[in-house]
């Protein structure tokens, strides 16, 4: 049978209105990093894009190098946009990236001008579209000077092949210069995207608040820990999770006693939340007026439901909060 989307689906989602634009995305996104390349099963893909859409979430992110293979995750994505979504492109808001390794040579993988007009060309022809509504620059390599880089997001936005540009995982420093040049250009950046978790934190102490004073949305990536806060790894590293598989991001050193132990008290203090783990771990991200969105992985329809429920319950009391903190102390 054809896809028709649910009617009722933007009843379903709190949406935020991101920095000083006139953007306003889902608290949740779906992010295609893991479980959307040409090793996956493309029918569960496409059953999670197509529950993720009927429950509210436009926003779709991807870079050139998500797979695995690199390249696989947008096309794939572009597959089933054809197949399923066509007619509501102007509902969707789709991200890429570029700047981490994806070709043999020294333009690659880098930040320089050469890589990322030739990747926003190539992540268009694979996803077959005709424009990102935001492309960014994936990170700061150390190499290129910030103008350089800048310059190529606001020809690209000039070009028509990206509607806004945003950054990832910039040190502040050449973050607070990113954004000058781009606010110079008339080109300001709309969203900056970072790792940002319970056990990932680094951001609070000026990231957020520099994204903030810019007039740019925040939007979190990894905010559970790549499965570390969820109740997968609450009695050690099961089989076929992300840990446990040769293609993962997760590494087994990482899944420490400490992190085990910590997760099994949060997880308690979940439970009296009446939430998972996982759950909590999302409205605690969420919680923070400075954070427009969160990215959420699936592997599944089921857990992609399940983190969506994280947002019946998004208020945390003083006594909760305080708790949390003991915990990660």
């Amino acid at each position: 049978m054809t896809y028709q989307p649910s009617t009722d689906r933007y009843d379903r989602m709190p949406y935020r209105q991101c920095g000083r634009s006139g953007v306003f995305l889902p608290r949740l996104a779906l992010g295609l990093w893991h479980n959307f390349g040409s090793v996956d099963d493309y029918q569960v893909a496409t059953d999670m894009i197509r529950y993720a859409f009927d429950h509210g979430v436009n926003h779709f992110d991807l870079a050139n190098n998500y797979g695995p293979e690199p390249g696989s995750a947008e096309t794939n994505f572009g597959r089933i946009l054809r197949e399923n979504l066509a007619s509501h492109r102007d509902e969707l808001f789709i991200s890429s990236k570029a700047g981490h390794d994806m070709w043999p040579g020294p333009f690659g993988g880098n930040s320089s001008r050469k890589n990322l007009m030739a990747s926003v060309d190539q992540s268009l022809r694979r996803t077959g579209l005709e424009y990102f509504d935001i492309f960014y620059s994936h990170r700061y390599d150390g190499v290129t000077p910030v103008e350089e880089t800048m310059q190529a997001l606001i020809d690209i936005v000039r070009q028509g092949k990206a509607l806004y540009v945003g950054l990832s995982k910039y040190p502040p420093e050449q973050a607070r210069q990113a954004y000058m040049v781009l606010r110079e250009a008339g080109v300001p950046c709309l969203l900056s995207q970072y790792r940002y978790s319970l056990f990932e934190r680094t951001v609070e102490a000026e990231t957020l608040s520099l994204a903030a004073a810019n007039g740019s949305g925040f939007i979190a990536f990894s905010p559970l820990a790549q499965g570390l806060l969820t109740d997968k790894y609450l009695q050690g590293i099961p089989p076929h999770s992300r840990a446990a598989r040769a293609t993962g991001f997760l590494k087994v050193e990482q899944v420490t006693d400490e992190k085990v132990e910590q997760a099994r008290r949060l997880n308690e203090c979940a439970i009296r939340r009446g939430q998972t783990l996982a759950q909590m771990a999302l409205a605690w991200v969420l919680k923070d007026e400075r954070v427009t969105s969160c990215i959420v992985g699936a592997s599944s329809v089921k857990q992609l439901a399940d983190n969506l429920q994280a947002l019946q319950n998004m208020s945390f009391t003083t006594d909760e909060l305080g708790e949390i903190e003991a915990i990660l102390r």
